[in-house]
């Protein structure tokens, strides 16, 4: 392929933007804060299940606190009644007010038992909620950190994106002339390779950074100045310049 000599120079002007390009589209997709916020969205889903146990047992021994309350209720209502019934005179039979102290021993006791499993829920009740509301507060400060972030990464995008739309338009001022063979190929090699053109500085590829073999240098250096070189090792455009030490 023949291209003029000054079109070629322009490419490395175009690689330069396309490389600019490239590195910006880079750091958009690799935001810090990206992986930052997938970490630590990972972790509050293992702290959110752990929290979802902890509530789970929570309102459990809630509800077995409600209802130890309600029986310890009950058996001292009963209590009551019988109590009331003997302070009335309502048992004049010698054996029935005998066996109704009995079972007013017998409820004391049942009383004094159901106290200490309401107290021993209650304790549970107390350590489950404290426990759950540890979570809660995990739950809240990664969230506030995840909301931190998600500003943090907007603000570094939108910066990013400015100036990515600042060099994309200066891409179309660059390419405008070029012939147009010349850059379907830069185009191509850009695609497959990340870079279409480099420039052939002090013997060394601008593309793949390696340097130019003896004699790849002396065809390059036999070849007309409008020939479109490229090189045998990564296939970039070589563009030739004063600094190519040929």
């Amino acid at each position: 392929m023949k291209a003029d000599p000054f079109a070629q120079l322009k490419l490395l002007d175009i690689a330069e933007i396309d490389a600019r390009l490239l590195q910006l589209r880079h750091q958009l997709a690799t935001l810090p804060e990206t992986k930052q916020i997938r970490d630590l969205q990972a972790e509050r889903k293992l702290v959110d299940d752990a929290a979802i146990d902890a509530r789970v047992r929570r309102d459990d021994l809630a509800a077995a606190q409600a209802k130890a309350e309600k029986d310890v209720e009950a058996v001292r209502t009963r209590r009551v009644r019988e109590q009331q019934r003997i302070d009335a005179g309502q048992v004049t039979n010698p054996k029935d007010l005998e066996r109704l102290q009995a079972e007013l021993a017998n409820i004391d006791r049942r009383i004094l038992v159901l106290e200490d499993e309401e107290l021993e829920v209650m304790e549970q009740l107390e350590t489950a909620s404290a426990e759950a509301a540890e979570f809660d507060a995990k739950i809240a400060a990664i969230d506030e950190q995840i909301a931190t972030l998600t500003q943090q990464r907007a603000e570094r995008a939108a910066g990013i994106e400015k100036e990515l739309a600042e060099v994309t338009a200066e891409r179309g001022p660059a390419t405008e002339g070029m012939p147009a063979d010349l850059m379907a190929l830069y185009d191509r090699l850009r695609e497959q390779h990340g870079i279409g053109a480099g420039e052939l500085r002090a013997r060394q590829c601008g593309g793949c950074r390696l340097t130019v073999e003896p004699a790849e240098l002396a065809r390059i250096r036999a070849a007309q100045s409008n020939e479109v070189i490229r090189h045998e090792e990564c296939g970039v455009i070589l563009v030739r310049t004063a600094e190519s030490g040929l």
